[in-house]
């Protein structure tokens, strides 16, 4: 049995993911461990693209960095062999930098497939209720903030991300 998540997003309702253990324990023990201590309340999806993805996880409404501990990074590219989850329409997988070990607390939801990164990001989960959620907020109007393109105008924000069966 998967483990299965509420994410609940303010002024857009609410999407049910399910989480693959299988595919990338760590990555799925970590995200479940900041969902209980409510680390993702009040976060935003700070990066809007749609036809792409929408990614949160990382920063407030007032665009503060809230970071958390780094883990290794579950995917292929990186020798993680057993995670061949692809990263198509509905697919969470955890963000990171350049270095492949750079995953914390920054996740993305794939609007669209995106074949292009499978194998060099860690997919950990899939929506399997409310995917019009994902739909409506890859819709928002965006523009730049400093350094961040595709940043929505007005904040998208989490109210929480709660589990609900383990």
């Amino acid at each position: 049995m998967s483990t299965k998540i509420k994410i609940t997003v303010s002024n857009f309702g609410s999407m049910t993911a399910e989480l693959y253990p299988d595919k990338a324990p760590a990555t799925v023990e970590n995200f479940i461990k900041l969902a209980k201590e409510g680390f993702f309340n009040g976060l935003i999806f700070h990066r809007v693209i749609k036809g792409f993805m929408i990614q949160g996880g990382g920063f407030t409404s007032e665009f503060e960095e809230k970071r958390a501990q780094s883990i290794k990074g579950e995917f292929i590219s990186n020798g993680f062999m057993s995670n061949n989850l692809k990263h198509t329409r509905g697919v969470l997988s955890m963000a990171r930098t350049s270095a492949p070990n750079s995953a914390s607390s920054q996740f993305f939801i794939m609007h669209m497939d995106a074949p292009h990164l499978d194998g060099a990001y860690a997919g950990f989960g899939k929506v399997i209720e409310g995917i019009e959620i994902v739909d409506m907020i890859a819709s928002v109007k965006t523009g730049s903030w400093g350094w961040y393109e595709d940043v929505p105008k007005t904040p998208v924000v989490i109210e929480n991300i709660e589990v609900i069966e383990e």
